[in-house]
This record gives C-alpha cells, sequence and structure tokens, in this order.
C-alpha cells in the first residue's frame, strides 16, 4: 500500500549546509533501495518533507529520521495513503527555496512532480507544500527547547496529621491542578483512588451505579471539608446522567457542601465525556441549577468522548479539561496540535478557562504553554499519586539552550 509522510523540522544553527547536501545523498541512496521517493523542501531554516513508498519502508525511515539529531521540533503533519506517487524520480529530491523567489516556488514544484496526472494544490498532501512555501501558520511554529532544559524539584507540603483515615473503600487522592511557572494551584481534585476512576461503577448498573457515584462525591466533599484547605477550589467528577437519575441530585449535593463548611463558588464539577448523555435536556437543567447556585462547571475528558461540543453549544461550561488522548506527544503531532489550537480559539472566544489532563513530558507542556495553555495537571508534575496527598514538582529554567 503506498503510503505518505510529510513531516517539517527545523535544523540546527551549527549544521552547515554542505552537511546536509552530504545528508540528502546518502538519504536517496538508501530510499532507493526501500523503493521510497519523495522531495525534501528546505528554506534555510525549516526542513519539509514528503516520503512516498510501501508502508513499512516509509515508517522505518521515517523513525530514523526522527532520531536525527542535526534537527529538532519534529512535526508530522499527514500520514496517508494514494493511489500513485508525485513524486517519484530519485530516492529523494532537495529543493533549495532559497534560489528561487516565492512566485516561482509553487510552479517549480509542481513541475517536478512525476504523477501521470498534472500535479496541482487540491490535493491536500500538496496543500500542505503550499502553506509551508507561503509561509502561512508560521506564527504557530513553536520552537522548544529540550526536555533537559527544565528540570522539575519536588516540593513537599507540610503533612496534615489530622486528615482521617478512610474505610478502603473510600480512599481519596488528592491531585492539584496548577499554574506551573506562577507556581500557585488553582484548584485540587478530589479523585477516588483508583486506576480508572469509574472502574468501581463498572460493576453496578442503572440508578444503582448513580446512586453509589453520588454517595462517592459525598464522601469526597467531607474528606476535603476535614483537610481544611483554606478556601482552595475544589473538584470532584460526577456522572452525567446521576443528575438525571437521582431525584434532587443538585440539592443533595449542596447540602454536604454545605454540612462540610464549603461553599458552591468553591467547587468545580467536572462532567466526563465517557457516558452518554440520553436524556440531554434534563441533564442541561440539572447543570443550570448547579450554576444558579455558585458551582462552576468542567467538561473533563474534553476530545474524546460523546458529547463535548453539544455541551459547548447548549449550555458554556466554565472550564474545559482538554483529555490526555490529545495531549500525549503533542509537540510531534500536525493533527493533535490543530485540533488544539481550535479548542483553544473556541474556548477564547466563549470566555471559557482551558486547562490540560494527563501531561507526561516536559515538551508537551512546553508546546502547550507555547499555545496558550497555562494551567495543567500531570505525572510531570505530581508523580505521587498516594492517597490524601501529594507532591508538586514545580519547573527550573537550566539553562538558556542554544540551537
Amino acid at each position: 500500500m503506498l503510503t505518505t509522510i510529510i513531516y517539517r523540522s527545523r535544523l540546527y544553527d551549527h549544521i552547515p549546509f554542505p552537511e546536509i547536501e552530504a545528508m540528502v545523498i546518502a538519504a536517496s541512496t538508501k530510499n532507493e533501495q526501500g523503493n521510497v521517493t519523495g522531495i525534501l523542501l528546505f528554506d534555510g531554516l525549516h526542513f519539509f518533507q514528503l516520503l512516498e513508498g510501501p508502508e513499512l519502508q516509509v515508517k522505518t525511515i521515517y523513525q530514523q529520521i526522527c532520531r536525527d539529531n542535526r534537527h529538532y521540533n519534529l512535526v508530522e503533519l499527514l500520514c496517508d495513503y494514494a493511489p500513485a506517487r508525485r513524486f517519484g524520480k530519485s530516492g529523494m529530491v532537495l529543493f533549495d527555496m532559497r534560489k528561487h523567489s516565492q512566485e516561482n516556488i509553487l510552479q517549480t514544484v509542481l513541475d517536478m512532480g512525476t504523477s501521470k496526472y498534472q500535479l496541482v494544490y487540491n490535493d491536500r498532501a500538496l496543500q500542505f507544500f503550499k502553506t509551508f512555501v507561503t509561509a502561512s501558520g508560521r506564527d504557530i511554529y513553536y520552537e522548544i527547547p529540550p526536555a533537559d532544559s527544565w528540570r522539575f524539584l519536588p516540593e513537599q507540603p507540610p503533612a496534615n496529621d489530622s486528615a482521617p483515615q478512610s474505610p478502603d473503600e473510600n480512599i481519596f487522592t488528592l491531585i492539584p491542578l496548577i499554574d506551573p511557572l506562577a507556581r500557585e494551584i488553582v484548584l485540587t481534585e478530589v479523585r477516588k483512588f483508583s486506576p480508572d476512576t469509574h472502574e468501581h461503577l463498572s460493576t453496578l448498573s442503572g440508578q444503582a451505579m448513580h446512586q453509589q457515584d453520588l454517595m462517592e462525591k459525598k464522601a469526597a466533599l467531607s474528606l476535603a471539608g476535614s483537610l481544611q484547605l483554606n478556601g482552595t477550589r475544589l473538584a470532584i467528577t460526577l456522572m452525567p446522567m446521576t443528575l438525571v437519575k437521582i431525584p434532587r441530585a443538585v440539592e443533595f449535593l449542596l447540602q454536604e457542601i454545605s454540612a462540610n463548611h464549603l461553599i458552591p463558588e468553591q467547587i468545580v464539577v467536572q462532567f466526563s465525556e465517557h457516558e452518554i448523555i440520553s436524556q440531554f435536556s434534563e441533564f442541561a437543567l440539572a447543570v443550570k441549577g448547579l450554576k444558579a447556585a455558585g458551582i462552576s462547571v468542567a467538561i473533563d475528558h474534553f476530545g474524546v468522548g460523546f458529547a463535548g461540543l453539544k455541551l459547548l453549544a447548549q449550555f458554556q461550561p466554565d472550564i474545559i479539561k482538554i483529555n490526555r488522548d490529545l495531549i500525549s506527544d503533542v509537540h510531534r503531532s500536525g493533527p493533535q496540535q490543530a485540533i488544539i489550537h481550535a479548542i483553544i480559539q473556541c474556548c477564547h472566544s466563549l470566555e471559557i478557562a482551558i486547562y490540560a489532563d494527563g501531561v507526561e513530558k516536559a515538551e508537551e507542556w512546553m508546546w502547550l504553554e507555547s499555545a496558550g495553555i497555562s494551567h495543567f495537571q500531570g505525572q510531570l508534575f505530581t508523580g505521587n499519586d498516594q492517597p490524601q496527598s501529594f507532591s508538586i514538582a514545580w519547573p527550573d529554567k537550566t539553562f538558556e539552550h542554544v540551537v
């Protein structure tokens, strides 16, 4: 199956151009042996490359390219399939954009095509060429430094010896959501101590499952009240249909908030997208009740569930938390970057706060900070997930990286 991969990357400043030419010659020979062809554009700073050929060979070569230490900030823009090669004259053709005027570059690249049909820029892959050549979207080429430009120093808060011990079935963990550069805890999430937040509910069904969900929120609020967190905002995660299936669920939550000497404005109720909302109008009415009482509402796991865009359209939450599936290796994925940019633009238009969940790598954090997100959860900052405690590893700059 003919596979196409397109990526862009940035050359390290200390690499001379003759080394690039030698690299292309060697790569061309290797590509020909694997029946892989393509074209490499270079603008003096960035590479833009299209590879075409059998899937296994293309992906093997691409992985070798990813490990090459002469360039960095490599972002995969496209991985797709095609009926015919666009550029098939040799293993690799280098096109130095500095030798051509911008008016002539696009046509010159088209003329290098070998397809039996005349290449035109209505082909999706070639649209990426046009965008690169015309420098459209260069403002989102974030040149993030290597991961070791930062170190993360754990800071253990004072132990709270007065915290009560919960029974095994009601053990919770406290997960801070932080602004790393400001070194501030934005809110603290009280979560059931389980690898899967809803795993323990999966053995139940119907109303029993939602009743248990509500009782766990009662226990979570009781724990939060006992810890005397001094006005810190608290987040609890509720299954969406709990508000629909359990009568007077909103009133119950408000009573428990008051009973534990908390205030509604202190509480964030997160709804996971993992459950289908089958009675949307009833759910929306219950959410209005929460917001009218002063409770903030968040969509958790945004981007991987059933109703995220509909929730945004029908009622605007105060917060969305982008799911780990979109965060993972975002610094290397063009599609994920495009989706997150769209989420950011949408939320900015609606004045909705954006949090990133599941951040595990320094490069992910740096890219998200560059994109405009400043609030995070994840193992990069809180590797300790012991019940009723946490430590925060704040970022500390190690050196000014020179490319």
